[in-house]
């Protein structure tokens, strides 16, 4: 039950709703059990013909009674969804709080259907826990309590014969279920996340499908799966129902032992013939208000077993015992220092990084060079605090990075990543991301420094940018990325897919906005370096030369032979 300590923390934070939720459901059962308990008495008064005021007063008593148990199960409806709301708001704060941090190594590891699977399926079945499974046996116990009591006060035999009831309806009984819902559960889960899974990933892939001609075979696998929840769920439905009707059964078999043993007592004249109806329907109604047992256990899983997959998706960020406490300047540009840093993916043979030291002055420029696989994008995953390194150090303005907040350093960079992200909506909307309220004129500005002069913005973006050329999403990342503007800039292959004249451009234009900023740019292309304060050749998580363009030209190393290697390809000559 460890992984339910949020979940139980959350509900002590909404101790006052719960507790005005208890009173009210503990009214509302000792007033349902008086209810029917003062009709049976006077049903079995009217056989005798008392006195017209004595039936007034018990008509009055029932009437009171009902219209008690009226209000106070509204009250109690009312305070417990109120609590389990709030504690739903709660829970989604806390996890989505510990899942922000870590969602790009989450996003790596965890396919996007299940991912979604557990932030919203997940997070919602967690709803039952306090409805179905923390509140009804606190509840049951207190009524039951004063109804032995009142039992007691009659007859000890029928008291212990609803004890022994109780007993059987509140361990015997859902033992039995959740020996059958048990395997049932554990499947209707697989494929309720099976199916997310397939929905999302069809969603994704569908131009991919239509185009290969897989889009059938893919429909008919996510029906399949629809089909296989579909059963799973009417199997569980039906153990459900199957364990209601035994707990039913029960209660009446109960209620037939009270009267059985009612009449005994009557014949041996230790209890009043008058009291047995009394007796019998507050038996009834003491064990309605049981019934919640009878599906408490199947909840119970429900909610241990999301409570586990939540706290395994966060667990890699709980794990992490320090919190930083220092922020970067936003209001000057950060010098960058990376000491021995090594780093390796988790499930990955080889280090993506060994014993890098790097060195970028406040202010300067760095290009990150190298063939693919070498390890450039894993620096600025590191620099932006992604990963973690697993030996060395990352100083930011001479402060370790892991004592910076990373919200911090996201405010001070203009990031422009490999793969971007696009919202539906307006070119504007995806532009004005940070929420600055910059003019239309500085927008369009943007638009034309980033090579989008033809573009409105209130032109529609498609979700993920599907109408967008590759080109038109690297300039509209470019663009965000001079529309937010900051003092360090990390750019990963920016330009990977326009054409050089295209790429000239846009680089002169970024390198005036950025003249006094920190940038680390990341690229295959070796065109346009000559103004880098610094290149770095990186080859297979190391470092294999560094310098400026003419030093690295001059020395006839790794750069060179890239260069001349490019020059024979673009057609330029040796």
């Amino acid at each position: 039950m460890s992984e339910l300590t949020i979940l139980t923390k959350a509900m002590f934070r909404e101790r006052k709703d719960i507790a005005i939720a208890m009173a009210g459901g503990f009214v509302a059962g000792i007033g349902g059990v008086s209810l029917f308990s003062a009709s049976g008495y006077l049903i079995s008064q009217t056989v005798f013909a008392p006195p017209l005021y004595t039936l007034i007063v018990l008509i009055s008593i029932v009437k009171i009674l009902g219209l008690l148990r009226a209000v106070s199960r509204y009250a109690e409806r009312l305070y417990t969804h109120q609590a389990t709301f709030s504690i739903l708001s709660r829970l989604r704060t806390s996890f989505f709080a510990k899942l922000v941090p870590m969602a790009p190594g989450r996003l790596r590891t965890q396919r996007s259907g299940d991912l979604l699977a557990r932030i919203v399926g997940d997070v919602e079945s967690l709803q039952h826990y306090f409805l179905r499974v923390a509140y009804p046996p606190v509840v049951l116990v207190m009524v039951f309590l004063a109804t032995v009591l009142f039992a007691s006060v009659y007859s000890i035999w029928i008291a212990g014969l609803l004890v022994l009831g109780m007993l059987v309806v509140v361990f015997i009984v859902p033992a039995i279920i959740l020996q059958g819902q048990r395997k049932i559960r554990g499947r209707v889960r697989q494929q309720r996340a099976a199916l997310s899974t397939d929905a999302t990933e069809m969603l994704y892939g569908f131009l991919e499908l239509k185009v290969y001609g897989k889009l059938r075979k893919r429909e008919q696998q996510l029906l399949e799966s629809s089909d296989a929840l579909a059963s799973e769920q009417r199997a569980a439905g039906l153990q459900l129902l199957n364990g209601q009707s035994l707990h039913t059964f029960v209660s009446f078999l109960i209620a037939w032992s009270v009267l059985v043993l009612g009449g005994y007592l009557i014949m041996r004249g230790s209890l009043a013939g008058v009291f047995l109806a009394m007796l019998i329907m507050a038996a009834l109604t003491v064990f309605e208000e049981a019934a919640a047992m009878a599906t408490l256990p199947a909840y119970k899983q429900d909610s241990q077993h999301a409570a586990q997959r939540l706290a395994e998706t966060v667990q890699d960020g709980e794990a992490e015992p320090r919190q930083p406490e220092a922020s970067l300047r936003s209001d000057t540009a950060p010098s960058i220092e990376l000491s021995g840093v090594s780093f390796q993916y988790a499930d990955e043979w080889r280090p993506a990084l060994r014993d890098v030291h790097i060195r970028i002055p406040a202010g300067s420029k760095a290009a990150i060079v190298g063939a693919s696989g070498s390890g450039k994008t894993t620096i600025i995953e590191l620099l932006l605090k992604l990963h973690a390194p697993n030996e060395g150090l990352i100083r930011m303005n001479d402060t370790p990075l892991e004592e910076l907040h990373e919200a911090s350093i996201w405010q001070s960079a203009a990031v422009v990543l490999q793969q971007s992200h696009f919202f539906r909506g307006t070119i504007r909307d995806n532009l004005l991301l940070n929420g600055d309220m910059l003019s239309e004129e500085e927008l369009r500005d943007v638009l034309v420094k980033a090579g989008l002069p033809y573009k409105s913005l209130d032109d529609l973006v498609y979700e993920r940018g599907e109408n967008l050329s590759d080109g038109e999403k690297q300039r509209l990342a470019l663009a965000r990325a001079m529309a937010k503007g900051g003092h360090l800039w990390l750019l990963d292959e920016p330009t990977s897919s326009l054409d050089v004249v295209t790429e000239q451009h846009i680089y002169r234009q970024l390198f005036e906005q950025a003249a006094g900023d920190t940038l680390v740019l990341i690229c295959h292309r070796l065109s346009g370096l000559e103004s880098m304060d610094q290149i770095i050749v990186m080859d297979q998580g190391t470092i294999v030369e560094a310098g400026t363009y003419g030093e690295l030209m001059d020395k006839e190393g790794f750069f060179y032979e890239m260069k001349q290697i490019e020059r024979q390809l673009i057609g330029e000559g040796g």
